[in-house]
């Protein structure tokens, strides 16, 4: 029986959270929104390789693997010249339309405040994410940044968490939060090990959640902040 996405939610809003040594963060759609500058971006690229061009839904929703694994299906032998293209497109319009989701800055704090590591593991540009951090001023909350083809593969891969762990200090025992807002952050949490935790930040298609179900689902940042203090 597939779970639909309002009963997972009244299921799992008293799960209780274990405290964690670390939080793994997911950026677009859980902290951030970002894609009113990746819709154009990507409409620019497709328009320019002779493609049909994408609704802002769709874009949010088939825009969730990197741009390196995602264009070699997009656009076959083209995608290196796409993929050079939608970058150049994507600097031009990104950090104009750079929003904070509601109690991401709060919920980032009060972690830091309490001793956890912080890292960002996200399937953005690596170069193209740490400049959105260092303009928002989080760059001293996180200790790793990890974007698409900073690790040899990018998530669901469990590689960019292990970069974004590198300097953490952990044990095998050490309790690992990763907060994401996809069915790719679900896949990646439950194969690296950590607490798979959902923001609802974007949307997420019932037919994949039963397989990588989460620990626990947040309407927002600041409601999982609250739940963090209830530890």
């Amino acid at each position: 029986m597939i779970i639909t996405s309002t009963k997972l939610i009244k299921e799992m809003k008293s799960s209780k959270l274990p405290f964690p040594a670390a939080v793994i963060f997911d950026w677009d759609s859980t902290l951030v929104d970002n894609w009113k500058a990746i819709h154009l971006s990507l409409n620019a690229t497709l328009a320019k390789m002779g493609h049909q061009t994408w609704t802002e839904d769709e874009t949010r929703r088939r825009a969730k693997s990197s741009a390196r694994d995602a264009f070699p299906d997009l656009f076959g032998e083209q995608s290196e010249q796409a993929l050079k293209f939608f970058y150049e497109a994507f600097e031009r319009f990104q950090l104009d339309a750079l929003n904070v989701l509601n109690g991401a800055e709060d919920l980032i704090k009060t972690l830091s405040k309490n001793g956890i590591y912080l890292a960002i593991v996200s399937n953005k540009n690596g170069d193209h994410l740490r400049k959105e951090v260092a303009e928002l001023g989080w760059s001293l909350y996180f200790q790793e940044v990890v974007g698409a083809s900073d690790a040899i593969e990018d998530k669901p891969s469990i590689e960019p968490v292990k970069l974004a762990l590198n300097s953490a200090g952990l044990d095998s025992k050490s309790i690992i939060w990763f907060v994401g807002d996809s069915v790719l952050d679900l896949q990646c949490a439950t194969a690296s090990g950590c607490v798979p935790i959902l923001v609802e930040g974007g949307s997420i298609g019932d037919e994949c959640i039963e397989d990588w179900p989460p620990h626990s689902i947040f309407s927002s940042c600041k409601e999982l902040e609250e739940a963090f203090l209830d530890i």
